[in-house]
């Protein structure tokens, strides 16, 4: 490696990024998922660009007097070259409308720098000579790892484009625009009796055990208000991969269990069904993000250009425990306080539902009821308290044998139906629903015409 060389990088292409958001402070939600204070070369750039992050998670306008103000507060005014150069960076910006070009430039630099870190390490590994091979291979291939792990940020993608990798004949179809939805019905009757569908701006929490459907219960409510309402709904998830959470969409709408799609088991019936569901589920407004431990101020930028861009009626968030805050903290319920208030935040900046999944404690398996509580919320009380509905999902046969359930429960049928139970609801009343859940295909459906209990 020639080490008089400058690694890569574009200093006109970092000024252009702040100079237009100096000139349009709202263009911020299109370079946050994009890049970090890591990707600038600029040292002063770097400083400017996190004051301007900073600016925005507190809902605060971007532009030459706050900048300064934050950079002054932080006592970094003078090291970033004054107010003389944010005018300089104004002055020199070609126009704004081209933030996002910039940005991509600056990223692509950035990854360059890293691989050649990467490369830098990898030639430490093998002038260490290390006698185990093997050992000194996987510390080389982490560090490529890493890099491409990291490579290409995730973003929302439509459904479309992962059904087509298992069946690439479905044609490609016209999304039509229209005006939102007052709420977002669930499909399940005895739910959206009980709230009047998900209301614009609340926040709502589906919580449960390990294996007792809560993410199930979510992809069905997602599935239903996109395919049956037309809802666009935003699925970010953070357990499973993309291609998992539309195998698992797949498997529910097809009525086909999800291993045979995965290994093609199907015969020419199955066949037929699944591509009738291919068909149906790539008509839905479903965008699923899955990037993993995302950042809040990620998921705020990504839905709000979903929002602009297509118009948004649900988000979904799989699930809470797994997000990430902006700025880590030592005390992981005080993290996950400030989540649960973002997500809040973020229902009512962009008006529209956000189902919030979480982990109950294991509290739950020790009490003779196995009754989920609010105090099982995992991690923060602050869950209940942000939350305007806090649902739980409960199934009472997992935590007894068959045998010991029949003895029971004689002359009922096995397994019982699962309890859907509105814990908390700011706006309504409290109650319970029974939905029975197909294992096999991790699905929820009504029980006739049942009438929800109140509570």
């Amino acid at each position: 490696m020639n080490s008089d060389k400058l690694p890569p990088h574009d200093i006109d292409a970092e000024e252009a990024v702040i100079g237009s958001l100096l000139i349009d402070g709202s263009a911020i939600y299109k370079v946050t998922g994009l890049l970090q204070q890591a990707d600038f070369y600029s040292e002063r750039n770097s400083l400017i660009y996190q004051a301007c992050v900073s600016l925005y998670e507190r809902n605060e306008a971007i532009n030459q007097i706050t900048l300064a103000q934050e950079l002054a507060y932080k006592e970094r005014l003078d090291t970033c070259g004054g107010a003389a150069y944010l005018s300089h960076l104004i002055a020199i910006c070609p126009t704004s409308l081209d933030i996002e070009d910039y940005a991509q430039i600056v990223y692509r630099l950035s990854l360059m720098r890293r691989l050649i870190t990467a490369a830098d390490k990898i030639a430490a590994i093998g002038y260490k000579a290390d006698p185990d091979v093997d050992t000194s291979l996987d510390k080389a291939e982490d560090a490529l790892y890493q890099l491409r792990h990291g490579q290409s940020p995730r973003d929302f993608v439509h459904i479309r484009h992962v059904l087509e990798q298992y069946f690439e004949s479905v044609a490609a179809t016209t999304e039509t625009t229209k005006g939102p939805l007052p709420y977002v019905l669930s499909s399940f009757t005895g739910l959206d009796e009980l709230l009047g569908g998900f209301h614009r701006s609340d926040l709502v929490v589906i919580a449960g055990r390990p294996s007792h459907g809560k993410t199930s219960l979510g992809l069905n409510i997602s599935r239903n208000a996109a395919v049956d309402y037309g809802a666009c709904v935003a699925f970010f998830s953070l357990e499973m991969s993309r291609e998992e959470v539309v195998l698992r969409l797949l498997s529910s709408e097809s009525e086909i269990n999800s291993r045979r799609i995965r290994f093609d088991l199907l015969n020419e019936a199955e066949e037929k069904k699944v591509m009738t569901a291919t068909g149906r589920l790539s008509e839905a407004p479903i965008y699923i993000d899955d990037s993993p431990l995302i950042r809040v101020v990620e998921m705020r930028s990504k839905a709000r250009r979903l929002y602009y861009e297509r118009g948004l009626d649900l988000i979904v968030v799989d699930y809470l425990q797994l997000m990430q805050e902006d700025r880590r903290q030592d005390n992981r319920v005080l993290e996950l306080g400030y989540i649960c208030r973002s997500l809040k935040a973020l229902a009512r900046e962009l008006n529209v539902p956000v189902i919030a999944i979480s982990q109950l404690s294991r509290a739950i398996e020790w009490r003779a009821s196995h009754k989920p509580q609010l105090s099982d919320l995992r991690e923060s009380g602050n869950i209940e308290q942000d939350a305007d509905v806090v649902i739980f999902v409960s199934r009472e046969e997992l935590y007894t044998g068959e045998e010991e359930w029949r003895a029971l429960h004689e002359g009922e049928n096995y397994p019982p139906p699962a309890e859907v139970i509105i814990a908390k609801h700011r706006n309504g009343p409290i109650g319970e629903i029974q939905l029975h859940f197909r294992r096999s295909l991790a699905r929820f459906e009504n029980i006739g015409r049942e009438e929800p209990s109140l509570l």
